[in-house]
């Protein structure tokens, strides 16, 4: 599909009852930043699929847990077409079209057509939870709407409106008016949507590997440093051609990894448009407008005035940049004190030599370049400065990038690391920081998969069933 859209559930600073209280006009809301996330299953295992989505939304609800996202709460209420009449939602579809900047290259799809293509929207279906609510696996035509026998024409994702989902009405027009005009390879493709009274679809292409957050910090096997590298390019490029290339300049708002999906060869994708806004136009130097987004990726300046420029993308690319080579998350409250918070821990080792190997993922043992992890953390350094104006655009952290997936200057055959790692390893033998209590550099063992009981967001992905529990391994020299 094309997006990994993370479950998220909002809560304001003060209480339920206090959160109907009126925002006044001009005043910004840096909000909370306390997050929480579904990582619940969208459906009981016990509970029937109905043909209505609200059915479905309410399913998904079930179960909730506390996590690190932010967004704000949906901003047009949702009528239910059983308390209107025909006519009265048959006006009401027509008013929500008339606000579709839709391209003609999207495919319109019915309610039927979108049940049937997902087997009723039936629980063996289900990809996994989005903002808006469950993602579905579906099949449809390879040039129409019409619904397929599983395993044949086009395999799609399905996105529904959960009624009393976060993104809401103005985050699903933005995601269908975004995407309807980008068009790139970097850029996950939507195919088409569906308005029928009150419920609102998407569909998107298929995305097999699904999203890097799960690669990254699911799997009990590393992902290889040159295809992260791989990732890393292609999702500064998708950012580059926002910033620089578009027609209308936009800023995407929510970069980080969840939103990072994968197709079958690891090219990456940009999915989720729900909070991208317009670059400043003419001689504005930054777009004033509530703060939302996920705590640890979004950008100081930004979180503290509001004010959103492209630089604020580049800070968010600098934090999963570090992600990628230092195989933490972003907020981490799992980890010993000083290290919860990634950047501001790996901040002081960005630019020291005799500590830069302490910042990089330990369960890749050796087998990463060093010319191109130092080059990658010197990037990440410039991208997290705190003078938004001194960081790169993102064209100059594309050219930076493009030599670095094959680099071939592996760490493992350097006696300088394997000293280095020896002496980390004896110093810290824990385990829950993916560090190895003897002294060997073998490929052979396995570190336990981490909890998916992380508070800080451990959810599955919505492109896939599950991840197969093997490492990729990287491609030949030259098809990386």
């Amino acid at each position: 599909m094309g997006l990994d859209g993370n479950g998220i559930k909002v809560e304001s600073c003060e209480s339920k009852g206090k959160k109907k209280k009126k925002e006044k006009e001009g005043v910004e809301d840096s909000g909370c930043w306390i997050k929480l996330r579904f990582i619940g299953g969208c459906i009981s295992s016990k509970s029937k699929v109905d043909s209505s989505i609200s059915s479905i939304s309410t399913n998904c609800a079930e179960n909730k847990s506390k996590n690190d996202t932010i967004k704000d709460q949906p901003v047009a209420p949702v009528v239910s077409s059983t308390t209107t009449s025909n006519a009265e939602s048959n006006s009401s579809t027509s008013k929500l079209e008339e606000e579709l900047r839709v391209s003609s290259r999207l495919r319109k799809f019915t309610f039927n057509d979108l049940k049937l293509a997902t087997r009723n929207f039936r629980p063996e279906s289900l990809l996994g939870e989005g903002g808006f609510g469950c993602v579905f696996k579906g099949w449809i035509e390879e040039n129409g709407t019409a619904p397929v026998k599983p395993g044949t024409g086009l395999t799609v994702a399905v996105k529904t409106l959960n009624h009393d989902g976060l993104q809401g009405h103005k985050e699903w027009l933005a995601e269908v008016n975004y995407l309807s005009d980008l068009i790139h390879q970097n850029l996950v493709n939507l195919i088409g949507y569906c308005i029928e009274d009150d419920q609102r679809l998407l569909v998107y292409e298929f995305m097999p590997r699904g999203s890097l957050e799960n690669h990254l910090f699911r799997r009990s096997l590393p992902l290889p440093w040159s295809i992260r590298m791989k990732i890393a390019l292609g999702a500064a490029k998708g950012l580059a051609f926002l910033h620089e290339e578009a027609e209308r300049p936009v800023i995407y708002r929510d970069f980080k990894t969840s939103n990072i999906l994968l197709d079958a060869d690891y090219n990456a994708k940009l999915s989720d448009f729900g909070l991208a806004k317009d670059g400043p136009e003419g001689d504005k130097t930054h777009v004033s407008t509530r703060v939302m987004g996920t705590y640890g990726y979004a950008a100081p300046e930004y979180v503290m005035t509001g004010h959103l420029t492209s630089k604020s993308d580049v800070y968010s690319f600098g934090v999963v940049l570090l992600e990628m080579i230092t195989g933490r998350r972003s907020m981490d409250k799992n980890r010993p004190n000083g290290e919860h918070n990634l950047v501001e821990w790996a901040r002081p080792q960005l630019g020291e030599r005799r500590r830069f190997y302490r910042l990089i993922d330990p369960r890749l043992e050796g087998h990463f370049s060093i010319k191109g992890a130092q080059k990658a953390a010197q990037l990440a350094a410039r991208c997290l400065s705190r003078d938004s104006k001194v960081r790169p655009m993102m064209s100059e952290v594309v050219e930076a990038l493009k030599p670095l997936p094959s680099l071939k200057d592996m760490a493992s055959s350097s006696y300088y690391f394997q000293t280095m790692q020896a002496d980390r390893v004896g110093f810290s033998p824990n385990t829950k920081d993916g560090l190895r209590t003897q002294r060997t550099f073998s490929r052979n063992g396995q570190l336990p998969p981490r909890s998916l009981s992380i508070p800080n967001g451990s959810h599955a992905s919505p492109h896939h069933y599950q991840f197969p529990q093997n490492s990729p391994k990287p491609k030949p020299e030259g098809k990386s």
